[in-house]
Parts: C-alpha cells; structure tokens; sequence
C-alpha cells in the first residue's frame, strides 16, 4: 500500500514538473453585474502576437508563452469597457487569473443602437443599404463602424455590391432570400436587443459556418444560454421611418435544471415618417428556449414573429420636386379626414427554428439545424382597368406635359396644371369611389380597385455544421445544406372601392388574364392578372481548413452546390396560350467555390491580410424566367454566374493609433438583370408592333460589371477620453461589357412575344447605388462621468443615375426601316446618353449620450442627430424608358421642363433619434 502511494506522489510530481517545463497563462472572466462568464472575450499580452478567447465558461488559455517579466494582459469585448492587467511572467510557470471582471461600458454601446438602421434607414425599393445592416456592432473596426451609421443614410453600398453578396445566417442557417438573394433585414425589425450575438468576417475572411458572400459572413446566434442574463426596456422616439418604439427583452441565463431562455417583444408605431403619409405600425415576438442534455448536449427552439406593414414612399422627377418638396409622396390622397395610402407594404413571415448542439469532445462540435419558414410579403398598388391613371404626377396633369405641346407652349393649361398641382396634388379618393359608385348602378365592373402583389412563400431548410480542433494550430469547419422553396405569387383584390367586381381581363389590350374563367368578375379576395409557383431546391456543401501559427495564419475553403428551378403556371394567359399554364422547362444549375488567404504578422503592430476566391454560382430565381407573371420563358442562354474576387489589408495598431487600409478588385460575369416599364418609340426593322408604346419586361443578360477600389479607416485614441476617427472608401464600379438585351410584352406580335435588341452600349458606364466615392472625419470625446459626445462630417460624391439600358441599343438610332434616322447627330447622340452625375454633398452627424448606474440597474440615454445642417442631395435615380429612340429624347431634353426626365430619390433633411433604456 504505502509502495502504491509512494509511486502515486512520484507520479504526480513527475507531472507537475512537466506541465511547469512550460510557460502558460489561463484564468476566466465574467460579467461585473450578472457574475456570468463572458464568453468571445479577447485576452491579448499587449505588444505581442500572443492572443486567444474565452469559451462559453468564460474560461482561457494562453500556452508556451515566449515573452517575460512584466507584460500588460488585456481584456477586451464588444460593449464592455476593455481592461488591463499588469502581470510578471517567470519561466517555467504556470500563472493563474480567475475571475476577472468586466463592465459594461455605456459610451461604447451607443454602437449597438445601429442596428436601428436596419428598418430605419432602408428603402423598400431600393436594396442599397441592406448590406449596410450587416456590419451593425458585429466588429469595432472604424470603417466598417462609419459605413453602417455613418454612410448608410446615403444609400452608399460597399464595395458597389448589394446585400445579396453577402451572405446572413441566423445559427448558422442562411437567411438570404432565394428570389433575389438579398438579406431580409427590414422584415426582421423590433427584436433588436436579441440580435447581438453576432460573429461577423469581413469580406473574403474565413468563417467557421459557410462558405459567405465576398462582402463577408454574419452569423447570428440566439442560442438561449449565450445572453447575458437579465433584461431591457428600451423607448424610442424619432421622425424617420417610424415616431415610437417600444420594446422589452429579457434572458435568464442558464438556471440550475439546465433550461434557459430569452424573449422580446415590441411595437413600432407612427402616423407618418419623413416622407408624406409613409405610416408605420409594426409588432414584434421573440422566443428562444434551450434545454441542455447531459455534459456535451443540448437543444434549443427559437422563433420569432415581426409582422409589419409601412406606406411606401415614391421617387419623383425633378419637375414634381421643385413644384412641393423632397417631401413629397404621390401615393396618398386624402380620405374620411386621413391620408391615405395606396402603396403599402404588409410583411408577415414567422420563422422557426430547432438548433442541436452536440460536443463530441473537447475539440470537435457539431451542430444540426432545422428550421421552417412560412407567410406572406404584399405590396399594394391601384389599378385602373376603365379610369385615368389616378396619379397626381402623371405626365399628363404636370406643367410640363402642356409646354411640349407639339404646336407650341399651350401656357394656360400650363399654368392651370400647375396651380392644381400645388394646391392638391395628392390621389383624389373621392372621385374614385364616385367612378365605381356609377359603374355599379350601371352593373358594370370596377373602374378602379387597389389589388395587392402577392407572395406566399413556404421555405425548408435543414444543414448540419461540423468544427474540430485537430491539434493547436488546424481548424477544420464543414457543413451541408439542403433548402426547399414553395413560392406562390399572385394579385389579389383588396378593396373594391365601390365597385361590385373586376372584370380579369386586361384593359391595355384586351387580353383574357386567364383562359380557364374567361371574363371572370371576381370580387375582394379573389385572384387576378397572375397567379403562378415557384419552386426551388438548393443543395450545398462546404469544408474549409484554417492554420495558424505565430507568424502567419492560412486557409482554404471549398465549397460545392446544386440548384433547380422550375415555374408553374396557374393561369392560362390568352397571349401566351400555349406557354403560361403548367410546368416549365426545369432549370437545373450548378456551381463551385474556391477561396483562401494569408494573414502575415509581420509584427505585434503591423499585420497584412491577403485573400483571393473565384466561384460559380446559380442566377437567383428573380432573373431566371424572363416574364414568369405572364408565361414559362426562361431567360436567354441562362447559365451560371462567374465571380473573381480579391482583397488585401494592412492593419496596423499602436496604444494611440488603429488603422486598417483595403484593397480590392471584384470581377463578375454572365449575371442577369430584369426591369419592368413603359417604353415609347419602339423601332426594329421587320417587325409588327400593337403599338409603338407598350409595358414591357426588360431583360439584359450576359452583364458583366468591375468593382475596384480601396477602404480606409483610421482611429486615434489621443486621450482616455478624445478620440479621434476617420473613414474613407474610394471606388470605381462599372460595367465591363456590352450586355445583350431584348424585350418581352403582350403588345408584341411575335412567337414568343420578344424583340432582340441586341447589344447595349453599357461599357464603361457607371454603376448605379449610391456615392463611389465617401469619406467621414469626427470626434469623439467620453467623459470619465459617463457621457459621451461626437461629431462626424461626411463627404459624398460620384454619384450616379441608372442609365436606361435601351437607349443604348440600336433601337435608339434606327428607323422602322432599319437605316439610322436622316437627322441623326453623333455629337447630339453623345450628349443625350451621357451619365447624369449628381453633386457632391456634405452631411453633418451628432451623438451622444448618458448613462447612470444605479445599485444594479444601468439607465441609459442615447441621441442621434442626422444631417444637422439640413442639406438638400440626390441618393439616386433612374432614367426613364419612354424616350427610347433619338428623335423622341431629344425632343424631351430641348424642352423647357423634361416630360419624361429621370425620376430621383433624394435624402432626409435634418432628422432625429432618441432611445432611453434601463438593463437589469
């Protein structure tokens, strides 16, 4: 027995003297209020590359430390106060720090109100900005910071690309809209305070989830044991999107019997936003529950409901401008003593999700996920099958339209026009139910109704995600995925306005909307003009391996998918008799991914990142089928789109300066574009035209576009208190071909209803969304009393209209009898197709803020005061279809006031944002 001891103790000590052959490092932190661990915490011994995070029990490791003596350990964690520790590091020991404790820090949490922007700052319209709400507080790098508050109001895009190249998930199931691929940012508004477990790569960066976007990958964690415990009330008031803000949000942290849970709820509420008559009434559910089984197990169920519905704001020509204000919305009128309006989007789509958490060992998890999607999005509009257009800016009752009056200026009605304009220039309700009222004691149909287009969607997905540590130095990350889409789109009638019915037939030209109820009236609720699914199914997989060492870090990724597509018709359309009811052709696409990178440190404070991908991946089921309202056509030589993408960074960092300056050079190819619009002046040679306008469906295809520029963001912490920032993104985005373009439309009288217009002349023009060029410089300075208060100025410029693809054609030039117009003038030609360009712009910003800390209760007090000096600026436009040849354009621009001049989108004036919340 006592040999047996002996040789136990000799044991022991033999290991004790190993284990202190080595120098390490290991402690835990938690939360300075909730005594709960902090998980993500960033431990770093300053001046060195020796860096690693807490896991989930806020515990840490740092091993085989090299340097010694006296160092400076710091702590460091998004929305809480960092801290440093100075320790002695003896060779051969091991050092011991348990329980360091961090708080909140009040001035740096004003980041996490931007997330505000996400339903705030977005224009239905538009995806601009969306990608913008990805960034959020997910990274505390300054220029990434400034775009998301700062630039986001400009509708400024990075890197000239929307959301739908980057890519959102939501523990780890990706949420990008498989119709247009872009983040659903704005349907997922009011659960804002459940949102902030996030872990966010920029750009090409590894991720240990998927494969990503090449604006990076955001992934959202609702995982009910990962928040904080405790809860929030929070109110909101503003003059932007919506005028109050309610919300409240609670988590309990992981309680003794293993169960966990996090809720919200929330209201957003306004009359009217900046723009006329732009109502906002929004609600808000959230619930995450987990369950752990056992040591290495756990489930947990998340959902969330945001139903929201928003009056929609219009873009105007400069005409209609400069007779109101940037104000102005057409699509109200007044009504019972109320505006009321006729454009409103309604969004009701709740998601569910069950999430399995599995630790196979110390080193390896897999995580299995299943999650449901269900619901409605609508957009409601009026039409006017035996009325005039109902708009107040139509052509035809603004100024303008009398002042080309082909036998000269007819200056009374002009003027007459003008004056009506001013005074009322909104829908006019009342004589609308006037005109069904009659037609109903007639017994005819609706002269007008307000339908709704419509999309039901019902969305599977399952995906399993797998990360192993297989020593100090390799990560491996693999995951597959499997999504199933059932998209059902149709217009409904949603108020009949007086009338009795709707006759479904199509009022321009005569066509039966559907054959197999031909002259149906069909009353509220009931289907019209379309009525088709789609289906989709996408299958990926992805494996990636991450090395680090202490100099240099490496990956490469891979990353493999399958999709298909396939429309079914519900509605035999008259003018596509034998293309519009049943199945389509199914579209079947695959694609593949390669990227990797390096990250040198060359130093503690000079570190250089270079990554590189090339994919192919699937079109998006909006601009697969090139008319899918009306008919089974498929786009022209559809096939995969080809991206080439690289981006490389310095990042230098110092105890005063932060700074990271980018590159990068993005190339894509063979993408799809589809417009829908009036066109006027059609022309080609040998064919038969209904009539020379026509609504018709625009599609370009084969687009190829360049993105290269550079990304600069730089922060000077002076002081403990005064900081200095700045931001800068310079970029030229352009098309890099001359795309393929035809037109499709009822009105045309050929086999399959299409015109090829063959190529447009889009080289070299500018690509469309906001400034190319942006830079922000500001101030902040945080009081040791906790307040704080900044400044930033930001410099717009290279903006640029979207130009008109069909202009550029040859439909332009040509004549009906294929020869170029007698009159036609090269340098006239020029002028008129040159790319409008809008003035450069300055907008002023100011925040601040107060928080107090009572006994265990954090009140807090944060203000935003946007474009302070109440400039007037473009953000956008587009020209106009109508002019689509030579003689009509120019026609229109020797005109006093352009008829059919682009329309724009210009930003808010002086705006404000209030939020006070107390945390418990």
């Amino acid at each position: 027995m006592k040999k047996n001891i002996l040789a136990l103790l000799c044991f022991v000590c033999a290991l004790q003297h190993v284990f202190s052959q080595n120098t390490n490092i290991s402690g835990s932190v938690k939360d300075d209020l909730s005594l709960q661990p902090l998980n993500q915490v960033t431990v770093i011994i300053e001046d060195t590359n020796l860096t690693t995070k807490t896991n989930n029990l806020g515990e840490f490791q740092l091993l085989n430390i090299s340097v010694l003596g006296n160092q400076i350990l710091k702590i460091s964690k998004p929305g809480y106060l960092d801290k440093r520790y100075p320790i002695i590091i003896n060779k051969n020991e091991h050092l011991q720090i348990d329980d360091m404790f961090m708080a909140l820090d009040a001035t740096t949490n004003k980041d996490l109100y931007t997330i505000v922007l996400t339903d705030d700052e977005l224009n239905d319209d538009s995806s601009a900005a969306d990608n913008i709400s990805g960034l959020l507080q997910a990274t505390k790098d300054v220029f990434q910071r400034t775009a998301a508050f700062e630039f986001s109001s400009s509708f400024f895009k990075i890197r000239g690309l929307d959301s739908s190249e980057g890519q959102l998930l939501i523990n780890g199931i990706e949420m990008n809209s498989i119709f247009n691929g872009r983040m659903q940012w704005s349907n997922w508004g009011g659960i804002n305070d459940v949102l902030r477990n996030q872990e966010f790569n920029y750009g090409l960066a590894a991720s240990t989830f998927s494969f990503g976007g090449v604006l990076g990958t955001t992934n959202i964690s609702t995982q009910a044991s990962k928040y904080r415990s405790g809860g929030r009330l929070t109110y909101t008031s503003s003059n932007r999107s919506y005028a109050n803000r309610l919300m409240a949000s609670y988590a309990s942290g992981l309680v003794k019997n293993g169960w966990a849970y996090a809720c919200s709820i929330g209201r957003r509420w306004g009359d009217e936003g900046y723009q006329d008559a732009t109502f906002y009434d929004a609600n808000s559910l959230f619930v995450s529950v987990e369950k752990q089984l056992g040591q290495s197990q756990s489930v947990n169920f998340t959902g969330f409901y945001t139903p929201n519905r928003r009056g929609k704001s219009s873009p105007n020509t400069q005409e209609v401008f400069d007779l109101k204000d940037i104000k102005y919305n057409e699509y109200w009128g007044s009504y019972n003593g109320k505006k009321r309006n006729s454009r409103v989007k309604d969004v009701a789509q709740p998601i569910f999700m069950l999430s399995h958490y599995w630790t196979l060992n110390s080193k390896t998890e897999l995580q299995t996920n299943l999650s449901y999607t269900f619901g409605k999005q609508g957009h409601s509009r009026l039409d006017y099958p035996g009325g005039g257009n109902p708009s107040p800016a139509y052509y035809q009752k603004l100024p303008s339209y009398y002042l080309a009056d082909t036998s000269g200026p007819d200056y009374e009605n002009a003027y007459i026009a003008e004056q009506e304009f001013k005074t009322n220039g909104q829908i006019d309700w009342y004589r609308i139910y006037d005109a069904n009222l009659t037609n109903s004691s007639q017994g005819l149909e609706a002269a007008y109704v307000q339908y709704e287009d419509r999309t039901d969607d019902r969305q599977f997905t399952l995906n399993s995600i797998f990360n192993s540590t297989f020593n100090d130095h390799v990560l491996f990350s693999a995951s597959v995925n499997y999504t199933a889409l059932v998209s059902e789109n149709f217009a409904e009638i949603q108020d009949l306005l007086g009338a009795l019915d709707y006759l479904n037939v199509d009022a321009f030209d005569g066509w039966q909307y559907n054959l197999l109820q031909p002259n149906a009236r069909v009353t509220k609720g009931g289907k019209i003009k379309y009525n088709y699914t789609l289906h989709a199914n996408v299958l990926s997989a992805f494996s990636q391996i991450q090395v680090k060492h202490k100099t240099i870090d490496y990956f490469v990724a891979l990353d493999v998918n399958h999709t298909n597509y396939q429309r079914e018709g519900l509605f035999q359309n008259e003018a596509f008799i034998n293309n519009s009811l049943g199945k389509s052709e199914a579209l079947s696409f695959l694609g593949y991914g390669i990227k990797g990178g390096f990250t040198y440190k060359v130093s503690a404070k000079h570190v250089l990142n270079v990554q590189a991908a090339y994919l192919t991946r699937a079109p998006n089921l909006q601009n697969s089928f090139s008319n899918p309202r009306e008919n089974n056509n498929v786009v022209k030589a559809i096939s995969e789109e080809h991206l080439l993408a690289l981006d490389a960074s310095y990042v230098y960092r110092s105890e005063i300066v932060t700074s990271n300056l980018s590159g990068f050079y993005i190339d894509k190819r063979g993408s799809n574009e589809i417009g829908f619009y009036y066109a006027d002046g059609l022309t080609s040679a040998g064919i038969e035209f209904n009539e020379t306008s026509a609504f018709v469906q625009e599609i370009l295809h084969n687009v190829n576009t360049l993105h290269i520029g550079a990304e600069l963001g730089v922060e000077a912490q002076l002081t403990s208190s005064f900081k200095l920032k700045t931001a800068a993104s310079y970029g030229q985005y352009t098309y890099n071909n001359n795309p393929d373009l035809y037109l499709t439309s009822s009105s045309f009288v050929t086999q399959d209803g299409a015109i090829d217009f063959g190529k447009a002349q889009l080289k070299n023009y500018k690509i469309a969304g906001g400034p190319q060029t942006a830079m922000s410089f500001g101030f902040e300075y945080s009081d040791p009393e906790y307040w704080w208060f900044g400044t930033t100025i930001n410099y717009m410029s290279n903006t640029y209209v979207d130009v008109s693809p069909l202009t550029r054609t040859s439909n332009f030039y040509l004549d009906d009898d294929g020869l170029p117009f007698n009159d036609y003038d090269e340098t006239v030609a020029k002028q008129l197709l040159k790319q409008e360009q809008f003035d450069d712009y300055v907008v002023v910003n100011i925040i601040g803020g107060k928080s107090w800390k009572i006994d265990k209760y954090y009140l807090g007090l944060f203000v935003s005061l946007n474009n302070v000096l109440d400039n007037v600026y473009k953000t956008g436009g587009f020209e106009q279809g109508r002019n689509a040849n030579y003689r009509e354009l120019k026609a229109d621009s020797e005109n006093s006031i352009r008829v059919f001049g682009p329309k724009y989108w210009y930003g808010r004036g002086a705006t404000y944002f209030a939020n006070v919340n107390i945390r418990f």
